[in-house]
């Protein structure tokens, strides 16, 4: 008997051991009905379960095929779209077992065959362990409360710091130490010594505050000295992503000695003090704080910033447009693309290495 699975070259039975054997999903067939896209497949063996995904949908849920234990959903996507997605259960959420790109222990990556490569990222399942770098320092006390442990990677013998925000994210879900080391490595980005820099409390760190930015500037240098790893700090880049994109842009308005080249993913332009914990975050003025800050007229001719934001995050193209055009204006070297994403690490990846590379050009 003809199955739905045949639509995308999946042989066998389905729910039987022959057919498991073989299952290789996701898998997009493009779509139908006239509207482009694709219709993409997911399967899970088990009990019921819904899909769900980082920040592009609502969770879908599966249908069971017959009495089997084979469960599966036809998902309708844009054309150009990479997204981190999960199964989720009951009580727990899983990586795809059939999918060999992974984010984590819980998590894959789905990409639809229209979404460009990323160069240099290599594939790692849910269950690999992430190499991290030997070099590590223990920050603590100072401007900011508690102790973390900040990794250090000098990628390519080191040179300009590259200030990784969220670091702990590049570090288990996403293998920015092996990608930067292959980008150096095939001269697309000079050597550069990564610095992980973990986050405690993303709001209160992140959300247009001087102490983390002292901080970096008052504490951190002393301790990579120490550590013996080169470090040339005059050609500091900061790299962040929403919040941390943010953040990343506010230390380079208000800390210009410290921060002058930027490399930023989906920066959470609709912040202000009163918009973080209203009904509709996003709903307030267009730009938030950064954009009313540019409005003042500061001089930015020695800036030089990066800007990216996934095509598919419909409300936030309006606030990071504005701070791309404000930021122009006031004197910066401006880059703006557009990934092939909704709000999601794994979009922001390959946008990472290339800004990074452009901030040092």
């Amino acid at each position: 008997m003809e199955s739905v699975f045949d639509t995308y070259g999946l042989p066998g039975t389905p729910g039987t051991d022959a057919f498991w054997e073989t299952a290789r999903t996701p898998v997009s067939v493009p779509a139908d009905d006239g509207g482009g896209g694709w219709v993409t497949l997911f399967l899970w063996r088990g009990t019921p379960a819904r899909v769900g995904f980082e920040s592009w949908s609502d969770p879908v849920p599966l249908r069971r095929w017959d009495d089997t234990d084979c469960w599966y959903a036809e998902v309708r996507m844009p054309p150009r779209l990479r997204v981190t997605y999960q199964f989720l259960t009951d009580d727990a959420a899983y990586a795809d077992p059939f999918n060999p790109a992974g984010a984590g222990g819980d998590r894959s990556i789905a990409a639809t065959p229209d979404a460009p490569g990323q160069p240099h990222w290599p594939l790692v399942g849910a269950d690999d362990v992430l190499p991290v770098p030997r070099t590590r320092l223990r920050w603590s006390g100072g401007r900011l409360d508690g102790r973390r442990t900040v990794r250090v990677h000098p990628a390519g013998g080191g040179g300009p710091v590259v200030l990784l925000l969220d670091g702990d994210d590049w570090l288990y879900l996403h293998p920015a130490m092996t990608a930067f080391d292959a980008a150096v490595a095939g001269g697309a980005m000079p050597p550069v010594t990564l610095v992980f820099v973990p986050t405690r409390d993303r709001e209160a760190e992140f959300a247009c505050r001087p102490a983390l930015w002292e901080a970096v500037r008052e504490e951190l240098p002393p301790l990579l000295a120490e550590s013996g790893v080169p470090a040339d700090w005059d050609r500091l880049v900061v790299a962040g992503q929403s919040l941390g994109g943010l953040s990343a842009v506010y230390a380079a308005l208000e800390f210009p000695d410290l921060v002058s080249r930027v490399a930023c993913q989906s920066g959470a332009f609709w912040w202000t003090p009163d918009a973080v914990h209203g009904p509709d975050p996003l709903g307030g003025p267009v730009g938030g704080a950064v954009a009313a800050r540019l409005r003042e007229g500061p001089d930015l001719s020695g800036l030089r910033v990066a800007f990216d934001v996934g095509e598919h995050e419909t409300r936030m193209l309006p606030h990071c447009a504005a701070v791309e055009t404000l930021a122009e204006r006031a004197g910066a070297t401006v880059r703006a693309s557009r990934s092939p994403s909704g709000h999601d690490r794994a979009g922001w990846r390959h946008a990472l290495l290339r800004d990074v590379a452009w901030a040092l050009a």
